[in-house]
């Protein structure tokens, strides 16, 4: 991916801080595009994050105003961010004036060395398609489901995080394969002592499959710590589904994870946990 497709903009104060954190907070959430911003504000103003990992997020799209969302975020939590472009939503911009659609991390701290990782395998349920309209309800894109990795260095600690939206129009076994692909490329950073690897997986990762794949990358659960719905039921006949995950490689404790489920300002609810640092 072209550096022109990542973004990157820094709105966080200095901090002087000569000892390690004790502590760090981290709240992962698909925020649905960012379509409800006051709300998704509210909430991540409470949570007082210090490292956020949020999917479906847009940047200069129709339906949010033309809004940078991780930015808008970024500036009014003050915090930096790194945007990694998903699909240019064709719907929603011009050839002039693009719509582009993807994952961002924040973080409190400097965040450096960010990139994409194209999965290999692909739906192609989103491609153009010569006789479908271009109009909204056909949602046709361009681009492919990504991993946004980025290092954040924070005072006596690098944490190396992987920022993950698995592709929702495919079987397990693709998504199983895009998540091989994340384990593996974490397995060449044994130099960094803490990794974060969090998203919407679309699959229950608590599972056979996904839980080997992670298990065997040495990765353990951050959060949720049981199988509770992290989407509402869409009806009275269907609980919601067990779909956003948190995962940590490193020599850290897990505190306060919990799902925030009495949170309306997205299709997902957030999810967060604190990553306790032995001293």
């Amino acid at each position: 991916m072209p550096a022109s497709e990542i973004i990157a903009e820094n709105f966080a104060p200095f901090r002087w801080l000569t000892w390690p954190r004790s502590s760090i907070r981290v709240v992962d959430w698909n925020i649905d595009r960012g379509l409800r911003l006051p709300a998704i504000l509210e909430f991540l103003a409470q949570a007082d994050a210090d490292i956020l990992l949020l999917q479906e997020v847009d940047v200069n799209v129709r339906r949010t105003q033309r809004l940078n969302i991780a930015r808008e975020i970024a500036q009014r939590l003050r915090m930096n961010y790194v945007f990694g472009r998903e699909f240019i939503e064709l719907t929603q911009g011009s050839n002039t004036n693009p719509a582009w659609h993807g994952q961002a991390t924040l973080s409190r701290w400097k965040i450096s060395r960010p990139r994409v990782i194209n999965f290999r395998w692909q739906s192609n349920f989103w491609k153009p398609r010569w006789f479908l309209p271009r109009h909204e309800p056909f949602q046709e894109r361009l681009g492919g489901r990504i991993a946004l990795a980025a290092e954040i260095e924070t005072a006596g600690i690098s944490i190396l995080s992987y920022n993950l939206h698995l592709e929702s129009r495919a079987n397990d076994q693709m998504r199983i394969s895009q998540l091989e692909e994340v384990v593996q490329d974490a397995s060449a950073y044994d130099s960094i002592p803490l990794i974060v690897l969090g998203g919407d997986l679309n699959l229950n990762a608590s599972q056979p499959g996904a839980a080997d794949v992670l298990a065997r990358g040495g990765f353990g659960k951050a959060a949720p710590m049981s199988n509770v719905p992290t989407t509402p039921r869409r009806h009275l006949l269907e609980a919601g589904r067990s779909i956003d995950w948190a995962f940590v490689r490193g020599p850290v404790r897990i505190e306060r994870a919990r799902v925030h489920n009495s949170v309306t300002a997205s299709d997902h609810f957030p999810i967060s946990f604190e990553l306790c640092i032995p001293r």
